[in-house]
């Protein structure tokens, strides 16, 4: 990695295609638009622009857009995920292989609320690894929007080669 610090926060963000390369979801379930800074094996900030074209926004509710909450809670175990990918490329110290595994989700623990998320905000989800235990990551995951809790939950997945 490169010594210049701005050189190395470009190398940290990670575009819709390198996204797509690393999890499989797509339109309308891939709900991460871009990672805008991580730090292998400890944390990664992702944002999702919400449009008034997303396909829930039409019925959740017809006379107040607000994300669902499971969406939310998507959205908190795809950074939880691409959180495990950089970090189990950071510990192989190569780029992603041409066969990666996929990261199944396999617990939310305690998911909060806090308040809603509607057409025209940008939240933020943010992923903290706590450990990995017998193949099981465990993450806490929060969604922020300008500054301030949207949601939070412990996220757990485990790692499974296709």
């Amino acid at each position: 990695m490169s010594s210049d610090p701005s050189q190395q926060a470009a190398e940290r963000v990670i575009n819709l295609d390198g996204i797509k390369r690393r999890l499989p979801h797509r339109y309308p379930f891939l709900l991460i638009d871009r990672v805008v800074d991580y730090s292998p094996g400890e944390w990664l900030r992702a944002v999702k622009n919400i449009s008034a074209n997303e396909p829930w926004a039409a019925g959740h509710f017809p006379d107040r857009a607000i994300m669902p909450g499971v969406l939310l809670v998507e959205a908190m175990a795809q950074a939880c995920g691409l959180l495990a990918f950089v970090t189990d490329e950071a510990r192989a110290d190569t780029e992603m292989p041409s066969e990666a595994p996929l990261f199944y989700l396999v617990g939310v623990d305690d998911a909060r609320f806090k308040q809603p998320v509607e057409p025209g905000d940008s939240p933020h989800m943010v992923a903290s690894l706590e450990r990995v235990v017998r193949g099981i990551w465990l993450f806490k995951a929060r969604v922020e929007l300008n500054d301030r809790l949207v949601a939070s939950a412990g996220i757990r997945c485990t790692m499974r080669t296709m």
